[in-house]
């Protein structure tokens, strides 16, 4: 009676599990969401990083070495041309000191010598006893000591003070502005030590101007991307300091030459940025361009996401709906892409209902859950 029941009880078990299974294998094929294409803009881009730098900077150098004496203007100041920045106490070099005071001397000397020849030669030509060419030579090498006394002066004079008299601005110690704009740094402070700009000396910088009205955008590309640019193509920079603000921007330089920076080949890349007054743009603030490739407006579109590649051929197919949960395979021909949305020159109408390959319906999403 027992093993009556044993076995009872086992067969009711598999005809259960048989009809749970039966149940299971009845249920309905997976069903897929569709969506349609529609009409976009689409505009593939790549981004530039680099910074916004004044169009116009220039730095500003002594023209005389020495110490620095006053400082007459602070980082921020707005300039204009021939502001005086700051001023030079030259201290002299003993060696140029010596040699200056030497050539004083000597220039003296032979003033003194030529003038007394020429007074002479002067009464002798009065009265007839040497010629006119006598004369005007002996006139002629008195002026030219006493021009060349004149110069040995002058330079004496730079050496110690570092102007001469009646050269105006020429030789000063005063330190000007070239250009107008704002005092972007004065890296230099009262009591240093200068050195002036020169054949073999570039000189110390004194203060660095900008004009902060025309800024351009410095940045580097990929060489990938470089030839698919060239001077007057679009561009929206975005600061590092301020927030959701683009500001219009037009390529005008491309590097003929380019870096090789971590095992790619980076160009070298500007453009001038339009400026508005809502924002104060500082120099140096980092950036970020969006450099605008190709750009098409109201194009019959798809989602890339609703693309598949032919595993042999790798060409671009879309799944179109036929019927219900049918669905055939159509080639499409595309146009360019930004990333989200793709260009469907050919393969598909607004009509189609083209099958989302990789998500399921809701409903069939939470039954499989369930079970």
């Amino acid at each position: 009676m027992k093993k009556t029941l044993i076995f009872g009880s086992i067969g009711v078990a598999l005809i259960a599990v048989l009809l749970w299974f039966g149940a299971k294998n009845s249920k309905s094929p997976i069903q897929y969401e569709t969506e349609k294409a529609f009409k976009t803009n689409i505009v593939r881009k790549t981004v530039a990083t680099g910074k916004v730098v004044p169009l116009e900077e220039a730095e500003i150098k002594p023209i005389v070495s020495g110490i620095v004496e006053k400082i007459f203007v602070e980082e921020g100041a707005q300039v204009n041309i021939g502001d005086l920045i700051a001023t030079i106490r030259v201290v002299p070099n003993v060696q140029s000191l010596n040699s200056a005071q030497g050539n004083v001397k000597n220039a003296q000397l032979r003033y003194d010598n030529t003038e007394i020849l020429f007074e002479r030669n002067k009464g002798l030509f009065e009265k007839g006893v040497i010629s006119r060419q006598e004369f005007e030579n002996a006139e002629l090498n008195f002026n030219s000591s006493k021009q060349e006394l004149i110069n040995s002066k002058n330079n004496l004079q730079i050496i110690q003070k570092g102007s001469a008299a009646g050269m105006g601005k020429t030789a000063n110690t005063d330190v000007r502005a070239q250009i107008s704009g704002t005092i972007l740094e004065i890296p230099v402070r009262k009591g240093t030590q200068v050195i002036e700009s020169n054949t073999f000396n570039a000189g110390t910088t004194i203060a660095t101007i900008a004009d902060m009205t025309k800024m351009i955008f410095e940045g580097k590309v990929d060489e990938a991307e470089v030839g698919k640019i060239k001077n007057g193509t679009v561009l929206e920079v975005s600061l590092g300091a301020i927030e959701k603000k683009k500001y219009p921007a037009k390529l005008n330089f491309i590097a003929p030459k380019g870096t090789e920076e971590n095992g790619a080949v980076q160009f070298k890349i500007k453009g001038d940025v339009t400026l508005d007054d809502e924002f104060f743009v500082r120099a140096g603030y980092s950036a970020n361009a969006d450099i605008i490739l190709e750009k098409k407006d109201s194009v019959l579109s798809i989602k890339e996401a609703l693309l598949q590649f032919d595993k042999k051929t790798e060409t671009p197919f879309v799944e179109v709906k036929i019927g219900d949960q049918e669905f055939e395979k159509r080639d499409v021909e595309l146009g360019i892409s930004d990333g989200i949305n793709v260009e469907i020159i050919s393969g598909v109408t607004l009509e189609d209902e083209i099958k989302i390959w990789n998500k399921t319906s809701k409903k069939e999403d939470e039954e499989d859950q369930n079970n």
